[in-house]
């Protein structure tokens, strides 16, 4: 009997086909009418989308996505590419390996039937996002799902939901930090996530465990995928890894949305109050994304250190993304493997 194929899926975000205005609203229309993204009933989220936030934010995004591209394309796609064909060679023809994105091109469900036409036996879901939320690995892990219920033949299927302290995944972030402070002393370390509105980690939470306070400084069974402490726990492993103590960073979140009250503390208010510190040169690491994209490129290393230099600093380095590390790699091969 012919020995087993097993296919492997990661799966990341998305990226809009290009800067152009028509592009980045179309991205934005699919990304955000997902009812894990914007977690309201579906008229509202509908009427919101559709007729305010697409049509109104389209032409100012495209505008900071086409900093962000270049002659490959986005950087999170074409990574994305990368890590697939060296995930491929390292895995070997036992294995395949495919790229899906929950949001546009290429889709799952493409991604999903590449594996099908191999006639893989059983298939490893790696959703590309190191700390578990709904609105990114859940979402992803439901799109999946849906994709694959439809099939005649529903093969065995494993996920991995959460990577955020996996030892080369910690490596590969260290590493890349490592590098630029062995060239700048730096004052700060600023580890920024993607925020979340409050009420989708309350919605998740274990009971009234989570309070969003300090009970993230501790990581246990209970808040495991609390968002907010997983975020604090991979922040404490990347300190430990660059010998930080506490005193020598601060974690934050970025990238809020409407006025409902996000995850705190914001990234945009404390770097401002950092120079009155005297804390005039920061490193920054953003460990929510695996490859460069506008939130880590645009947002963090373009938006953030204008506001830090017009506020007094003198010094804001971006660490960058994972993107095609041959550590990360590895990572993701032990993952499969142990899956």
């Amino acid at each position: 009997m012919q020995k087993e194929k097993i296919g492997v899926l990661l799966v990341n975000l998305g990226t809009p086909d290009s800067p152009s205005t028509s592009d980045v609203r179309k991205y934005l229309r699919q990304f955000l009418m997902d009812g894990r993204v914007i977690d309201i009933p579906f008229l509202s989220r509908f009427l919101l989308v559709q007729g305010i936030i697409a049509p109104l934010r389209a032409p100012k995004s495209a505008k900071e996505y086409a900093k962000l591209w270049v002659e490959r394309g986005s950087p999170l796609k074409f990574y994305g590419y990368d890590v697939r064909d060296s995930l491929q060679e390292l895995l070997g023809p036992e294995y395949k390996v495919a790229l899906g994105m929950r949001y546009q091109s290429p889709s799952i469900e493409e991604a999903l039937n590449e594996l099908k036409a191999a006639s893989v036996s059983r298939i490893v879901v790696i959703p590309l996002f190191p700390q578990y939320a709904s609105a990114s690995t859940g979402s992803a892990v439901q799109e999946v799902n849906d994709v694959v219920n439809k099939w005649q033949v529903i093969p065995s299927m494993s996920y991995i939901n959460q990577f955020m302290d996996h030892p080369k995944f910690i490596q590969a972030f260290a590493e890349n930090g490592l590098k630029l402070m062995e060239t700048t002393d730096y004052d700060h370390v600023v580890f920024s996530y993607h925020g979340l509105p409050e009420r989708q980690i309350k919605k998740g939470s274990d009971g009234n465990q989570c309070q969003l306070g300090s009970c993230c400084n501790k990581f246990h069974e209970k808040n495991r995928y609390c968002y907010r402490a997983q975020c604090f726990y991979t922040s404490r492993l990347l300190a430990e890894k660059l010998g930080l103590s506490e005193d020598q960073y601060t974690i934050s979140f970025q990238s809020r949305l409407g006025k409902d009250p996000w995850i705190k503390p914001y990234t945009d208010e404390i770097l401002k109050d950092l120079p009155k510190k005297g804390i005039k040169k920061v490193l920054a690491y953003s460990p929510a994304f695996i490859a460069d994209c506008l939130e880590t490129t645009v947002e963090v290393g373009g938006q953030f250190k204008e506001e830090f230099m017009e506020a007094g600093g003198e010094v804001w380095d971006l660490v960058p993304s994972l993107n095609n590390s041959a550590t990360w790699i590895a990572g993701l091969k032990e993952m499969v493997e142990n899956a």
